[in-house]
């Protein structure tokens, strides 16, 4: 594993975290190994989380390290989502907004 993917990986695990803590749901497409050695992922450059809240709504978000790029299949579910639903690219820096918006301040209740 690359140590940008490593990075990645300790970020999502953290807004994981930060989910889990004020009950959200939570799916990250998980590549599936298809023989030794090859990896696919279906419904290639989709967000890496759909974040879902009873009272706070959903979110589609694409993580990326401080120096990430998002490849053209990524910018094309960014441009088929927003703004027609809530969609975020997420780094690391971003981890004190992203802990208020998923904190049970975040958005009130919309009933």
């Amino acid at each position: 594993m690359a140590e940008t993917d490593a990075s990645e990986k300790l970020f999502q695990e953290a807004v994981l975290h930060l989910a889990q803590m004020n009950g959200w749901q939570h799916f990250h497409p998980s590549p599936a190994q298809k023989r030794h050695g090859v990896w696919r992922t279906d419904g290639q450059g989709f967000p890496d989380l759909v974040l879902a809240h009873h009272d706070r709504g959903v979110i589609f978000a694409e993580l990326k390290t401080a120096t990430g790029k998002m490849s053209p299949g990524q910018r094309v579910w960014e441009y088929a989502l927003y703004p027609h639903v809530e969609w975020h690219l997420w780094r690391p820096s971003d981890l004190p907004r992203i802990a208020e918006r998923l904190g049970p301040k975040g958005v009130p209740k919309l009933r």
